[in-house]
């Protein structure tokens, strides 16, 4: 077993080496979308997490110098829709760095949540609508800590037992 201690500043080869280490751990995969200034936010995420059960929590990683960042922060609610194995190419579009905000969704069925507007993605497994209730810094990204005020299936949602998972810098399906 080869262990490796890491400066305080890594370098170029010790933080690739993490992103290696790191990415041989399955994640599932979701887009986070947000409704700020009368426009449409979406990004593609594996770094979000269910918190806790009583009341419903979860939280996001996103990067802090991302428009993501501004959207959530600034419409104060997002949503959570957890992508099914069918939806790779909805999860590349909304992970290409450089998206236009105008048209973002165009090309992407979604539907729109009752109470705050944001869009949520049609198919989807599963869908939470979030409050903000903190936000965190940790290195380049903010963790933003939500409480859930609604969920649900996606429309037209397949089997559920069909998630989008992202194991070693792939997306990959189970089964």
């Amino acid at each position: 077993m080869q262990n490796e201690t890491l400066d305080p500043s890594p370098t170029d080869v010790q933080v690739e080496r993490y992103r290696t280490l790191a990415a041989d751990h399955a994640v599932g995969v979701g887009v986070v979308c947000s409704r700020y200034r009368g426009k449409d936010h979406a990004i593609t995420v594996t770094a979000f997490a269910d918190v806790s059960y009583d009341p419903p929590t979860m939280l996001v990683c996103l990067y802090d110098m991302g428009r993501m960042c501004e959207a959530v922060e600034g419409a104060g609610s997002w949503a959570l829709s957890l992508l099914n194995a069918d939806q790779r190419s909805v999860a590349n579009w909304l992970a290409s760095p450089g998206n236009p905000v105008d048209g973002l969704l165009d090309t992407v069925p979604f539907h729109r949540t009752e109470r705050t507007g944001t869009p949520v993605i049609d198919g989807c497994l599963s869908w939470f609508e979030l409050d903000t209730v903190s936000t965190h810094t940790a290195a380049t990204h903010l963790v933003v800590v939500g409480r859930v005020t609604a969920m649900g299936r996606g429309v037209d949602a397949g089997a559920a037992d069909r998630p989008l998972i992202h194991f070693a810098r792939e997306y990959k399906s189970i089964g």
